[in-house]
This record gives C-alpha cells, sequence and structure tokens, in this order.
C-alpha cells in the first residue's frame, strides 16, 4: 500500500475546497497516493485527475436538476468505469448525496470501501437515507457538532472531525488594505451581495440584491459600495443576465474575484443567500440576512419533507435565531433593504447577532478537520484492506 489510489467525488464550490483541502491533508501522511475523480478547480490544483467537470452538474433543488440529467448521466458512466478499470482502494464521496449514493453502490458491489466526508442532511429531511448510508457507507466524517449523535443512535459509524471552514477561513490583509487596494474611500460603508454559487441561484436571487442595492443607495447617509464575489463556477455572462453591469451605473458595485474572505471581512453587513458562505461569515463576525429561494414546485414539496424551525446552518448550529431568514416570497428588495438598515443603524441589534456568530463558532469546534478527516479515510481504507 506505499501508493494507494483513490478516487474522491465533490460537486458545488465549497466540497470542492474542502476536498482539496483533505487531499492536502491525505497527501502529508501517505506522499505516493494518487487521486481521480470529479471536481473543480480547487481540486485539480491539489492534484487530483478530474475524471467529469463538478460545474456542469451542480444545480439545486428536485426541478432544477431535471435540465441537467444528460450530464449526470454521463458524469455517473465515466465514475463506474475508472471504479471498474483501476478499482481505487479507497472512494470518497463529498455530500451531493443523490449523486453520490449510487456510486457508492457500485462501490460497494466492487468490494471498495466508501468514506462519506460531509455527509447529506438527514436530519432535516429524506431521513430514510440514513437506511441507505447504512448499507452502503464505511464511515461517516461529520462536520456539524449535533450529527454524530444523530448518526451513531442510528447504528451508523460516524466520527466528529470538526468543520473544514475552522482551517481554511482566514484573512491576509486588513480591511484598510483590502479597501486601499480596490480604490474604496476608508469611510463608505461596505454591503455584500453574496448570491451564492451556482448559475440559477445567481440568476434568481442577484436581480432581488441588485433593487435592494438601488433603495440603500437612496437612503443612505455615508458612502455605500457594494461588494460582490465571483465564484469560479460563475461567468460573467450569469452577471450580465442578471443584471449586475446595468446596475453598475446607478450604484457603486465591485467584483471581487480572488481574497474572498478579505472581502467578507471588509463587510459591514451581508446579504446571502443560505448555504457554507453563512459559516463562512459566521467565523468572521459579521453581521447578514439570509435568503433562500428556489423554483416554486421546488419550494412546494420541500415544505412536505422538511420539518426545521430554521433553514439557515447559523441558526441550526445556534439552535435558534441568531441570523434573520427570508424565505422564498418573502425575499423582496424592499424587505432585504429595510433588514440591512436595521443592522447598519441599530448597534445594539448588530451587537447581539455578533454576539449569536460568536456562540455559533465556538460550537463549531478547534481546528484541524482535514487531517482528522484524512485519518478516518487512511483508517477506513487500511481496515478493509487489513480484510484481505
Amino acid at each position: 500500500m506505499s501508493h494507494p489510489q483513490l478516487m474522491i467525488v465533490a460537486g458545488e464550490a465549497s466540497g470542492d475546497l474542502h476536498g482539496a483541502n483533505l487531499v492536502r491533508a491525505l497527501r502529508l501522511q501517505c506522499p505516493g497516493i494518487t487521486l481521480c475523480g470529479m471536481g473543480g478547480p480547487e481540486l485539480e490544483k491539489a492534484g487530483v485527475e478530474i475524471l467529469y467537470d463538478a460545474s456542469k452538474i451542480s444545480v439545486m433543488g428536485f426541478f432544477e436538476v431535471i435540465s441537467r440529467l444528460k450530464d449526470i448521466f454521463k458524469a455517473q458512466v465515466t465514475l463506474r468505469k475508472r471504479l471498474e478499470s483501476q478499482r481505487p482502494d479507497l472512494l470518497i464521496v463529498i455530500d451531493l448525496p443523490d449523486f453520490n449514493l449510487p456510486l457508492a453502490r457500485k462501490a460497494k458491489k466492487l468490494g471498495i470501501p466508501v468514506f462519506y466526508y460531509i455527509t447529506p442532511k438527514v436530519w432535516a429531511w429524506r431521513s430514510g437515507r440514513v437506511k441507505t448510508i447504512k448499507k452502503l457507507v464505511d464511515k461517516l466524517g461529520v462536520i456539524l457538532p449535533f450529527e454524530k449523535k444523530y448518526f451513531l443512535e442510528r447504528g451508523v459509524e460516524a466520527e466528529y472531525v470538526g468543520h473544514p471552514l475552522l482551517d481554511s477561513v482566514k484573512t491576509q490583509v486588513g480591511r484598510e488594505a483590502f479597501l486601499t487596494s480596490l480604490h474604496i474611500p476608508q469611510n463608505s460603508t461596505c454591503v455584500g451581495l453574496l448570491p451564492g454559487s451556482r448559475s440559477r441561484e445567481v440568476a434568481s436571487l442577484l436581480p432581488v440584491f441588485l433593487q435592494a442595492a438601488e433603495l440603500l443607495v437612496k437612503s443612505a447617509v455615508k458612502p455605500l459600495v457594494f461588494l460582490v464575489p465571483q465564484a469560479s463556477t460563475i461567468t460573467e455572462d450569469d452577471f450580465r443576465l442578471a443584471g449586475l453591469f446595468d446596475s453598475k451605473e446607478k450604484v457603486d458595485i465591485r467584483v471581487v474575484n480572488e481574497n474572498r474572505y478579505d472581502m467578507m471581512a471588509a463587510c459591514d453587513v451581508v446579504v446571502a443567500a443560505s448555504g457554507t458562505v453563512t459559516l463562512e461569515l459566521a467565523l468572521l463576525e459579521i453581521p447578514m440576512l439570509v435568503v433562500y429561494k428556489v423554483a416554486p414546485l421546488t419550494y412546494r414539496l420541500g415544505k412536505l419533507l422538511i420539518k426545521l424551525e430554521h433553514f439557515s446552518l447559523v441558526n441550526l448550529i445556534a439552535e435558534r435565531e441568531v441570523v434573520t431568514e427570508l424565505l422564498q416570497d418573502e425575499v423582496q428588495p424592499e424587505r432585504i433593504a429595510t433588514k440591512l438598515t436595521a443592522l447598519l443603524e441599530d448597534d445594539s441589534k448588530r451587537d447581539e447577532m455578533i454576539c449569536g456568530l460568536r456562540e455559533v463558532k465556538e460550537k463549531m469546534g478547534q481546528k484541524g478537520a482535514s487531517q482528522k478527516a484524512a485519518n478516518v479515510a487512511l483508517e477506513c481504507m487500511n481496515t478493509k484492506m487489513d480484510a484481505y
């Protein structure tokens, strides 16, 4: 086992990033390791042979998946063929349950052990998948504090490794230097507009965010600058179709392609699509408004299946409302502008939220998630090999 071969499969931008950090941690312990799989630019930079580009299947929602079925099928065929031809020593799957569980079933038939890192949110909806996970997965590496107990109570081997964001969320420069680099006046109020890393999210949310920005500018006392990060999965055409370049004529908007954590840390307040980014903002202690909006049919079906008091990860970890949430039809420019104005002008509300974010930060545990996950992955692989 001096040169083991692994397959790693990740979907959206956050899975790509966490997967890349896991790969680097694996290489520290096993320098001769080779990896192939599905992912994006981060996994490719980490030295993984990309068999299929994850951006081609990165969608959110039941009905949105239909438009990508051809790519999803092609990706499955490509990865299954490699599983059969090379029989890797371990399959690592990251999130993306509807894609990864069928792949895990194939690996199981081939006798390939499976490590599931960053598991599906079965505690939120479709809890029946726990039985499938128990049959197909050798070990889980969970990243939220309450998940280990949840899975162990249901007979699934799980190890809490902590959240990988604790390792990756760090700033390179301070606010003053960041603003200077973009020629932004130091007395500006910076508002982050974070519509997500998927094309459909940008198409759905960014136009609403931009309208809210225009409303904020009308009532602003201090200069307002709006910062918009551009994920690797988002193109200029996505921004153009969402109206960003038209809005630039009315408000001061800066698109940031790199140093995203410096950008987030420079913000006085942020409106963000629900997802991993909300935890990144929590770690940086940035006050935020969290929104969630999907296709109407997806939302109606989701209401039948999902039984949670909150939808943002920040509030789920805190087990109370720390950040304000706007859901579906509530996602309107006027409401967003009103909520952001309150966070900018009401110091007590702002301070209360920051205290809550610190609470969430403490609950997320200690650094070293990628290394702990690497340990569990290698243990999973070695246990299987010892059985032969």
